[in-house]
């Protein structure tokens, strides 16, 4: 999307003339500019993202959440991004947050799961793929979502990234059944990214600094564009991050809104990693950024920040090994021992 110059953000090009645009006149300005056109035909949510994934993707829809769960399958440890607030911990049961996995899962043991949950399960309507890596750098990826796809096509592929590889492997993603997708940008300008993250990688190359942001950048809207032209459905996921990308995060809004985007959601840092002394940003701040943001595309405010390998409804955190183990030898045996 071209923003026209007269509405150039002060986060991105500075000064407009010699006058400098206060970042909260720019957003109201924006707002009145583009609320009409974007908010038209978006006031019901079946609408933006379609019956079947509004009806029942807890993730993207808040009537969906209480009624549905989800399974996730932690087969793609591999990343190709080094962010700043993220640690990647294998085998951490106590924890509950992206990144976090109890085990890691080759495709033919996340099938072996996904039978087990879905005999005992009338409520898993969506099964994903979030981690405990970049899913697109994964090889597994896509031969679990195939699979589950040829087994199960009544239930609903869902994939998250960071975007770095999206528009390369975006036919993989359609072949292997998606249909929602959720991309991961906390930046609109390199100079934030460039804080954000420390370094990309790619097969036989590893940038950072400034050269990595300006890659990442324009590979994730670069596939965002492409992923909502092919007829997925696109969520957009954006961490703030006090004092790094408070800025930024209206102006991904509408750039995602405008693009076609179902759905955004603006999650709380956790304060970890290089980003661990960052305060986690108050009820209040996300909501006054969702507020901001709701302008320019639909808003979730349902999320859990969910594992890795979370099963079951949003926040429910139910152990998928133990489910495996019913599965195996019986709930009689299992509750008796």
């Amino acid at each position: 999307m071209k923003i026209p110059l007269a509405l150039a953000p002060p986060a991105v090009f500075g000064r407009r003339g010699d006058r400098t645009i206060p970042l909260a006149i720019w957003h109201g300005y924006c707002f009145l500019f583009f609320s009409k056109a974007i908010l038209a035909g978006r006031n019901h949510m079946e609408e933006i993202l379609g019956k079947r994934i509004s009806d029942r993707h807890p993730c993207f829809s808040e009537k969906a959440h209480r009624k549905y769960g989800k399974l996730h399958l932690p087969v793609a440890p591999g990343c190709n991004l080094q962010c700043n607030y993220c640690i990647r911990k294998f085998d951490c049961v106590n924890e509950t947050r992206p990144g976090v996995t109890s085990v890691v899962l080759n495709p033919f043991e996340a099938m072996e799961r996904v039978r087990a949950v879905m005999e005992r399960n009338d409520s898993i309507s969506v099964i994903g793929i979030a981690g405990p890596g970049d899913p697109l750098a994964n090889d597994a990826t896509f031969e679990t979502l195939r699979a589950i796809h040829r087994e199960f096509p009544e239930i609903i592929l869902c994939l998250s990234t960071n975007g770095f590889l999206l528009p390369e492997r975006l036919g993989e993603v359609l072949d292997s059944g998606v249909e929602s997708l959720t991309v991961t940008i906390n930046a609109l300008a390199a100079e934030t990214a460039e804080k954000i993250y420390s370094s990309v990688f790619h097969p036989g190359e590893r940038l950072s600094g400034r050269a990595a942001a300006e890659a990442l950048l324009h590979n994730q809207w670069e596939g965002l564009s492409k992923a909502i032209e092919s007829g997925l459905v696109v969520k957009v996921n954006s961490i703030l991050i006090p004092g790094i990308n408070e800025g930024d995060i209206p102006l991904i809004a509408l750039r995602a809104g405008r693009m076609g985007a179902g759905i955004m959601n603006v999650m709380p840092l956790i304060p970890q990693a290089r980003f661990k002394d960052i305060p986690r940003p108050s009820c209040a701040m996300l909501e006054k950024m969702r507020a901001v943001c709701r302008a320019y595309i639909p808003q979730m405010t349902h999320c859990k920040q969910c594992r890795a390998d979370a099963f079951g409804l949003l926040g429910e955190d139910r152990d998928m090994e133990l489910e495996l183990l019913h599965f195996r030898i019986g709930e009689d045996y299992c509750e008796n021992v």
